[in-house]
């Protein structure tokens, strides 16, 4: 059976296209998975907290909140929490930008946390 030189499986441009691809959405992955997993740990300690209000006042809440932030290495500060009780409910927001670093640029990932819960 005689060959034809053209089908010599030169095709590799294709499968080299494929792999950089690969290769750049396992990179972005891994600098961002991180950085949700801390977003969602963090947004369950706003919603923990906004949940215990009727049995901590607002400087505990905002302890709480800032220590779990410092824990999970989250660029959150006081200024970045606000806290406000109405008749019976309290609503705990936390809005804070993560910069995620490429190569060539920065990311800067917003994220705001929101609870509502309340008071008993």
């Amino acid at each position: 059976m005689r060959r034809n030189h053209r089908e010599r499986g030169e095709g590799q441009l294709g499968c080299v296209v494929g792999l950089l691809f690969l290769l750049i959405a396992i990179f972005i992955a891994y600098k961002m998975i991180p950085v949700k997993v801390k977003a969602a740990d963090m947004r369950q300690t706003v919603v923990d907290e906004a949940k215990s209000a009727g049995i901590h006042d607002d400087q505990y809440i905002l302890r709480e909140i800032l220590r779990k932030a410092e824990e999970l290495e989250l660029p959150i500060t006081k200024d970045n929490v606000e806290i406000r009780r109405h008749a019976n409910e309290i609503k705990v927001e936390v809005h804070y930008v993560v910069p995620v670093t490429f190569p060539g640029f920065i990311y800067q990932w917003k994220f705001r946390h929101t609870a509502e819960n309340p008071i008993f």
